[in-house]
């Protein structure tokens, strides 16, 4: 029961974000941010929030700087839309799967380019 609720805090907090991150942050570092998933500590302490973002790395590390500067104002907007006794820590994390599955899509198509060639 105690995971359902973990889980679904962490879905609340991710479409609160994803607005948030939309529509009220307004620093010119964050280019375009994606929430891709929030993962909860079990005691909801601390919201581990995994962000993609598009652009070369020096954007990227702009972005996360950004957002890193804005934690104060994000956490006492996650504590005004979502009910919760106390609000969580929130930890951004650079999400890099997209990155990687996009890589290995590519090796593979050249791998299967390879093969129709021989």
């Amino acid at each position: 029961m105690a995971r359902i609720r973990v889980s679904r805090v962490g879905e609340q907090i991710k479409k609160e974000l994803g607005e948030i991150l939309q529509r009220e942050l307004k620093d010119p570092r964050i280019g375009f941010v994606t929430v891709t998933r929030v993962e909860m500590t079990g005691d909801l302490s601390i919201a581990n929030v995994f962000v993609s973002i598009f652009g070369k790395d020096e954007e990227k590390q702009a972005s996360l700087a950004g957002l890193e500067k804005a934690k104060g104002f994000i956490r006492s907007e996650i504590g005004k839309r979502v009910k919760m006794r106390h609000t969580p820590e929130i930890i951004f994390h650079l999400d890099v799967s997209l990155e990687h599955s996009e890589h290995i899509n590519r090796l593979l198509h050249e791998v299967n380019k390879e093969g129709s060639t021989k």
